[in-house]
């Protein structure tokens, strides 16, 4: 955005201010993508089956001890050790290949 305003000062302001601002605009758009550049250079992408780690789903065919849930409008094959019922709200809290660990919400 700075560098399209860096453009418009150029062309519509008069001269010497459209120099003055160009160069002013441009180092503007140089810091910010400095900074920004800075800010995300540290992390990590986070894609894939180890984001859903921790989040909860309900289960849509009895998990006793392997079926099925719903999480974040996808359907994945489960495993509950210790078994959950269709409609109960389970935590994912693992996965192995594309199986995910579940346990019934509240359990320790």
């Amino acid at each position: 955005m700075l560098l399209l305003l860096a453009f418009v000062l150029l062309l519509f302001l008069p001269g010497p201010w459209n120099v003055i601002g160009f160069v002013v605009a441009l180092a503007l758009f140089i810091g910010e993508i400095a900074y920004w550049n800075s800010t995300v250079k540290g992390r990590r992408a986070r894609v894939g089956a180890e984001t859903l780690i921790g989040k909860t789903g309900t289960v849509i065919s009895e998990c006793r001890p392997d079926g099925q849930i719903k999480l974040l409008g996808t359907i994945w094959a489960a495993h509950c050790a210790t078994g959950a019922a269709p409609g109960q709200t389970v935590r994912v809290i693992a996965r192995s290949d594309l199986v995910l660990d579940v346990e019934p919400e509240g359990t320790p």
